[in-house]
């Protein structure tokens, strides 16, 4: 009785505990469900600035399922000016993806859900895979036997020849209608694709239109004999190059060229602003020169800072460094705001002579153009020099001719004797 009894005990022990503990067990789903919820973080569209509030989500960089590391890129928005990255807070697990590609999303919007965590383990995504390995050993072998009714099959469409000779007949005239349909395409392929502009495109055609219907615009034009330049550079590009790891160019020289030829018209870098197309000149002491650069995208212009207090080989190294984040899609919007003064060099693609169009609400551009060996009279003689046309287009509410014309001379001037801009 004794060992009945404490076999009984034995038995309603673990009853006991349990009941005891059930109001710890009735809370731990609880605690569960909020700590799931809490490791789920839901990614928006970041900040982009402040005359930006949308853009559309161009490219997906992970897939649903897919481990994120802290600050790895997940997808790409395009806006009218740059490229916009979406990079993960926190390291995890792609759960879902709340938008599509090509969906116009703005600042804010909920666009990812990420499940925060560590990294899935290798180990454990072997084992499934050994499971349904095993699963599907028997799948296999079971339709094995089915294949031997195989043969009943082939007995029965052997009693049916007769009908193939009549059907080959009819499909003669077929043939020659097939041959007279491909005729017509050996003339020539005339397919026609639509695409839809990118907004950085859009942008550019809306800006450009706005310059042509607000500014005045009128372009002067003018040659340069590069040879003393040419002779600056061949002179001094391998010293600087070394020296500084910069590689010397001809932007720089009319860069500065065009800040000192400022000084005597000052014009030439202001702006007209206000309402109602604008009725104040804001005029500058600093020199903000924005350089195009032609990318796949589109062009752009990013903005090289206090080119005035710049020598050559600054203002070198400023131009390549931002041409060489515009080829490589990384320019923010800071690059890319304000300017006082934009050139264009349409000569590194082979432009002879050309109009640029101005960046409003700037009021003249700099166009450059091919160096060309062309003969020219030089003291009474004839001689083959390398030339260039120069072409600075200007509004003319805020630009007279005389004082376009004086700047784009002095300009001249100033790349034919580099030395004057020592003095």
């Amino acid at each position: 009785m004794l060992y009945k009894g404490l076999r009984l005990a034995a038995r309603a022990a673990p009853k006991l505990a349990l009941c005891n503990a059930t109001p710890a067990l009735r809370q731990l789903p609880l605690q569960f469900q909020h700590v799931r919820t809490y490791a789920d973080q839901v990614i928006k569209v970041p900040q982009m600035a402040e005359s930006i509030s949308e853009g559309t989500l161009k490219q997906w960089n992970k897939k649903v399922g897919d481990y994120v590391e802290q600050d790895e890129e997940i997808a790409t928005i395009e806006t009218d000016k740059i490229d916009v990255a979406v990079n993960a807070p926190e390291a995890g697990t792609i759960k879902e993806f709340l938008v599509n590609e090509e969906d116009t999303v703005t600042v804010g919007q909920d666009i990812v859900r990420l499940e925060l965590g560590g990294a899935p383990k290798e180990g454990g995504a072997e084992k499934p895979t050994a499971s349904e390995s095993k699963e599907a050993a028997p799948k296999d072998s079971a339709p094995a036997p089915e294949k031997a009714p195989e043969p009943k099959k082939e007995t029965k469409p052997a009693a049916a020849p007769t009908p193939t000779p009549a059907k080959k007949e009819t499909p003669a005239p077929k043939q020659e209608t097939t041959s007279a349909k491909e005729a017509p395409a050996a003339l020539g392929n005339r397919e026609e694709r639509r695409v839809k502009m990118n907004r950085m495109r859009l942008r550019i055609a809306e800006r450009l239109k706005q310059s042509q219907n607000t500014a005045a615009s009128l372009t002067t034009f003018n040659e340069v004999d590069m040879s003393a330049l040419m002779d600056f550079r061949k002179q001094y590009k391998d010293e600087i190059l070394k020296k500084t790891g910069v590689k010397l160019g001809f932007m720089s020289a009319f860069s500065r060229a065009c800040v000192l030829a400022m000084r005597d018209i000052p014009a030439v870098n202001a702006s007209i602003e206000g309402p109602n197309g604008g009725d104040t000149i804001v005029y500058r002491d600093y020199v903000d020169i924005s350089v195009a650069v032609a990318t796949e995208k589109g062009l752009v212009t990013p903005v090289v800072r206090n080119v005035e207090a710049m020598d050559l080989v600054g203002i070198e190294k400023s131009i390549a460094d931002m041409g060489k984040k515009a080829r490589d899609g990384k320019l923010t919007i800071e690059d890319m705001a304000g300017g006082t003064f934009t050139i264009s060099n349409g000569g590194v693609f082979g432009s002879l002579m050309g109009t640029p169009i101005i960046n409003l609400p700037q009021s003249a551009v700099l166009g450059l153009h091919a160096i060309k060996e062309r003969p020219v009279a030089v003291n009474g003689k004839v001689e083959i020099r390398p030339m260039m046309y120069l072409a600075l287009t200007y509004d003319h509410r805020l630009l007279d001719g005389r004082e376009a014309v004086q700047f784009l001379v002095k300009v001249k001037e100033y790349i034919e004797d580099p030395r004057k801009m020592l003095l």
